[in-house]
């Protein structure tokens, strides 16, 4: 028999476990499976919050479930690219240890795209072979490695679409380097640079608007070509706060918009909206840097067919 004192020791141990509920609630029965890359936890959540796949790797970035099944995170330090059991067969290490990496996107051509943070930041074009195949120096306007970018984008027309936080912009870059256009995210509209609107992820959507997430700012806006406001979220629009320092977001074939809460320590994390701002879906669980809605409700998200 156990004495008391082990049986203490294994109470206390027990009662001071972080406790992390899983749920997904829907108003419209909306389940998804969804990809995390976060601070507790990177890998895939199922539709009935089982834990399909998991990188035992915390910290992670970005990343994507590829159209092969193959999932690609973003770490820090380093960029890997695993199959289904795991084995690495893709990976790419900072050029400097003083550098962060941001963004992990494979591309067409099969290299992957990286941000690379640092004295030089960069976005580079890596072979399968881990080589850099091609370098775009970028202008953050800031030394500051942590704060110089995050997750940026590749457009069809072969320019990179790149966030830059304490520079409130989102700049258009061509391979060359050339920034041809700046999105300003510290409009008087949005509450000037006293609301923190700091850029952190930003996607061209179909119709050339781009999703921007404003970290600090707790928003999420769409901007078009010129860059106006076009539609925007707050926490004003929202019951509860939930949007704490969103970083990742996606737009759903739907039209919907996803969106991580990267600060909120309980309660929601990824949140779902229409366009009219009602919440369609919501997910208390992991903690989410970046995210990616696999399926809803059984089905494949167009487009990103799972193997």
């Amino acid at each position: 028999m156990q004495d008391c004192s082990s049986i203490i020791k294994k109470v206390l141990f027990l009662f001071f476990l972080p406790i992390v509920l899983f749920a997904q609630e829907s108003d419209t029965e909306t389940k998804h499976s969804f990809f995390v890359a976060g601070p507790q936890f990177t890998g895939i959540i199922g539709e009935e919050n089982q834990i399909i796949w998991d990188s035992k790797k915390t910290g992670a970035r970005d990343g994507y479930v590829l159209k092969n099944g193959h999932i690609l995170i973003c770490w820090a330090d380093k960029v890997r690219e695993y199959d289904k059991v795991k084995n690495i067969i893709f990976e790419y290490t900072r050029a400097e240890k003083s550098m962060e990496l941001g963004t992990a996107v494979r591309l067409g051509n099969g290299n992957t795209m990286i941000t690379e943070s640092g004295t030089s930041p960069r976005i580079i074009e890596v072979n399968t072979k881990g080589e850099v195949a091609k370098s775009t120096p970028l202008l953050p306007e800031t030394e500051n490695v942590h704060m110089q970018t995050r997750m940026a984008r590749k457009l069809k027309n072969g320019n990179y679409l790149v966030p830059h936080l304490l520079a409130f912009g989102v700049k258009e870059y061509t391979p060359e380097g050339k920034v041809i256009k700046t999105f300003k995210t510290d409009k008087e509209e949005l509450g000037g640079r006293e609301a923190e609107n700091w850029p952190f992820t930003a996607i061209r959507l179909k119709n050339g608007n781009t999703l921007v997430t404003l970290t600090h700012g707790n928003k999420v806006v769409e901007l078009d070509a010129t860059g106006s406001v076009v539609w925007k979220v707050t926490n004003s629009d929202l019951d509860g706060d939930p949007l704490v320092d969103p970083c990742g977001a996606q737009r759903l074939p739907n039209g919907n918009t996803v969106i991580a809460s990267y600060g909120a320590k309980t309660g929601v994390k990824i949140i779902e909206i229409n366009r009219d701002k009602i919440v369609q879906w919501k997910y208390e669980g992991y903690t989410a840097h970046h995210f990616q809605i696999l399926t809803t409700n059984g089905k494949p998200l167009k487009g990103r067919p799972l193997k």
